[in-house]
């Protein structure tokens, strides 16, 4: 496998971003291929097959792009399409999602411990942040609370006014997440509000963001794999299923500079 490939990333929309960013500011050295599927958002009120379907047409672009690594930086694909994509691929590319490097975290933090978890239905109806809590055998009490309507108010970006905090402080009053000492964002739009959410806790809970730590385990899976970057070439390129003006503005924001969206639709 050749080194200098790039890094391939999916999500529904914007929330990947957050990984895409955390990979860049991590891994300067290492190009990126970002796919956002743009005209299927939002993942998390989608079947199981819809997104399987999704996540194997994605992934045939990415590896036409010869990446080294498929990383699904959505938890509701990562649920539902993990195991299929892992097995569609091979030894094409190494394979990620974003829900191993945050159970290997806190059962190295936060074993004995309560840990709360927000994040879209298809991920809490799943049940599968539980299922491998509950085998890593740390003694962690994980609570979870399905919370439908913050990715649809982020892609929307209302998460820049005052409707933000009314539905954060209504979902984070919950009974479901009292007395817990972290909280997972189980969805990968949620660090665009993590300021509200650590406000909403006043240092009481910590937030524990998905993107910074699985940028930390991508790198460390790259070098177990000898996998790094060495060539000096780095490039960025952005796919979108359909193409919209929130998007390309939402890549500006992120990156800090113009971002040329392909069009890629993945039915025709």
């Amino acid at each position: 496998m050749d080194t200098s490939n790039a890094i391939g990333i999916f999500d529904s929309g914007i929330g990947g971003l957050t990984v895409a960013r955390a990979v860049r500011q991590l891994l300067p050295q290492e190009s990126i291929i970002y796919f956002g599927d743009t005209a299927h958002l939002p993942y998390g009120d989608k079947s199981t097959a819809a997104l399987q379907a999704y996540a194997i047409k994605i992934c045939n672009v990415l590896l036409q792009q010869n990446c080294k690594v498929i990383l699904m930086a959505c938890n509701s694909a990562s649920v539902a399409a993990y195991d299929l994509v892992k097995e569609y691929v091979g030894s094409r590319a190494k394979v990620m999602n974003v829900i191993e490097p945050m159970i290997n975290y806190i059962h190295d933090v936060y074993a004995g411990k309560s840990v709360g978890l927000i994040g879209t239905k298809q991920t809490i109806l799943s049940n599968v942040y539980k299922k491998k809590v509950d085998q890593l055998g740390a003694g962690i009490d994980l609570r979870s609370l399905a919370t439908p309507l913050l990715v649809p108010m982020i892609e929307e970006n209302f998460f820049k006014n005052s409707i933000r905090a009314e539905i954060i402080d209504a979902y984070l009053s919950r009974e479901e997440l009292k007395d817990i000492d972290a909280l997972i964002l189980g969805c990968t739009h949620y660090p665009l509000i993590k300021a509200s959410i650590q406000k909403f806790y006043n240092t009481r809970v910590e937030v524990l963001d998905s993107s910074e730590i699985v940028a930390s385990s991508l790198k460390g899976m790259l070098e177990m794999h000898n996998l790094t970057n060495k060539s000096g070439k780095v490039l960025q390129q952005f796919y979108v299923s359909d193409f919209t003006q929130s998007f390309e503005t939402s890549t500006q924001l992120f990156f800090g500079k113009h971002v040329q969206l392909t069009h890629y639709p993945l039915w025709e």
